[in-house]
């Protein structure tokens, strides 16, 4: 490593007054936890607040979807590689520059004048959510000890839901009375707080490899396949799949995941562990739970417009109500794993998509019955978000058990990968189908902004079927990983 690369990673001591304490392992991991609300709360303030973007800059669907996907991408072609890198120089400077990088990303975007600034900004908050995520749950881990870890995960999941929870409502009020701008500057002081914090308190790494070597290769292709593959589906939206950006976006992606398959394969220090791919009930693990995220965040982006655009109703309720997912996913996860550990896997993941495919029917239904939309809505939010909280946990749990020992560390980070990206396919989906169906069911076009409330609620009732495909599948991914695992339900 070069000299100047070893000063700048050089990681600072813990302030003795504050590493002699007896609270100082639970000090760092309320720092984690706010590392991980901060980041559920942008997310989910953004879903809510892609209308109003889409209004201040006069830009279609498939434009105002990258203001997610440009820091999902960034997020997901990043992870890899700060997951290695943090290996090799450690954790503590990396993560703090995490989150100087992501508040003053943060700021940058409420400052942002242009259309393509905010895109940008957006991006590199990314790269500072990336750094994040690369450590937090690495951080917490050696923290605590084991006997101590279950209830610091706890605190970790609890923080994530309450972010995802208070992100529609904090961001409906925000864009009625301060406007867009704010919903950036929210997660500045605590960020600001979170550097000095970890600064005074996070312990120095341990375990440290900083003499692998890294995957440069991997890491120059992992990045441009991931944005290619979502770059096709959006602009799909738009020309369609036979359009010659997207066929070339398609051709390109698929040589660079070649070969990024043989350069992993290669590699002594693989980005991405393709020992992972041997085993059947992982991979497929992963992909349900990519879809069902994909499945949540497709849900936040449809009836973001269809509540603030279609019923005209104010961001602020729109959020409240939006709110309502999380909320009952949040109430309902907790008790996930019991409830699998009687039912068994595939019966439990079978019973929580089909309450998300009854959500989405009824939503599909009653899109038109403005008259009693609010009642209908909130059954079905109820529906996706217990549906979601009886799948995600336990998921998580079956997917990463699947694996030896020796690749847990390898399948946790690829976990966090997959996630990502299907947070990036729900929101690609979500635009794809509904500038779509604008476009041939009620000849509006792209042009959203000048669509009819009708048109548009029209839109996005017939775009619902592609979420309802989104269950089926990730449903039918879980039956067959627990088949491969050898699971079996309890007689």
């Amino acid at each position: 490593m070069p000299a100047f690369l070893s000063w700048l990673l050089v990681e600072p001591a813990p302030a003795p007054w504050i590493q002699n304490r007896s609270w100082h392992r639970w000090l760092v991991v309320g720092l984690i936890c706010i590392g991980t609300f901060v980041g559920q709360l942008d997310a989910t303030i953004v879903q809510l607040a892609l209308p109003t973007l889409g209004r201040a800059f006069n830009v279609p669907l498939q434009e105002v979807s990258w203001v997610a996907l440009s820091y999902l991408l960034a997020f997901a072609s990043f992870l890899p590689i700060f997951g290695r890198l943090c290996e090799m120089f450690g954790r503590k400077t990396l993560y703090i520059a995490g989150y100087a990088i992501f508040i003053s990303a943060s700021a940058l975007c409420g400052f942002a004048e242009t259309f393509d600034q905010l895109l940008f900004f957006r991006f590199l908050q990314g790269i500072g959510g990336s750094l994040l995520g690369a450590n937090s749950i690495s951080i917490l881990v050696k923290s605590v000890p084991a006997e101590s870890r279950g209830r610091a995960l706890g605190y970790f999941a609890a923080a994530q839901a309450i972010g995802m929870c208070a992100g529609p409502a904090i961001g409906g009020v925000l864009l009625a009375t301060l406007g867009w701008r704010w919903i950036f500057w929210i997660t500045v002081p605590f960020g600001v707080f979170a550097v000095v914090l970890g600064w005074l308190s996070l312990p120095r790494s341990i375990g440290v490899e900083g003499a692998k070597s890294f995957d440069w290769g991997g890491a120059l292709l992992i990045g441009p396949a991931l944005i290619l593959t979502v770059t096709a589906l959006n602009h799909a939206s738009g020309s369609g799949m036979g359009s010659k950006i997207s066929l070339v976006s398609i051709a390109v992606a698929a040589v660079l995941y070649w070969l990024l398959v043989r350069r992993e394969r290669s590699s002594s220090s693989p980005l991405i562990n393709p020992g992972l791919f041997r085993i059947p009930a992982f991979y497929l693990g992963a992909t349900a739970v990519a879809l069902s995220y994909a499945l949540l965040y497709g849900i936040f982006f449809l009836m973001s417009f269809a509540l603030e655009h279609g019923y005209a109703e104010s961001p602020a309720e729109a959020g409240f109500r939006l709110a309502i997912v999380p909320v009952a996913l949040g109430l309902t996860a907790p008790f996930s794993s019991q409830l699998a550990e009687r039912l068994g896997i595939r019966s439990l993941s079978a019973l929580a998509m089909l309450l998300c495919l009854a959500a989405a029917i009824l939503l599909m239904l009653t899109t038109a019955d403005i008259a009693h939309h609010r009642l209908y809505h909130t059954i079905a939010f109820i529906l996706f978000g217990v549906g979601l909280g009886l799948f995600i946990a336990p998921n998580n749990t079956f997917t990463l058990a699947v694996v030896p020992s020796g690749l847990s560390g390898a399948a946790g980070s690829m976990l966090n990968l997959t996630r990502s990206l299907g947070t990036s396919l729900g929101v690609a989906v979500g635009a794809a189908t509904l500038a779509w169906r604008l476009r041939t069911d009620t000849g509006a076009g792209t042009s959203w902004l000048t669509a009819s409330s009708e048109d548009l609620l029209a839109a996005v009732s017939s775009s619902l079927p592609a979420l309802a495909v989104l269950a089926i599948f990730a449903g039918a991914a879980q039956l067959i990983a627990s088949r491969q695992s050898g699971d079996h339900d309890p007689a």
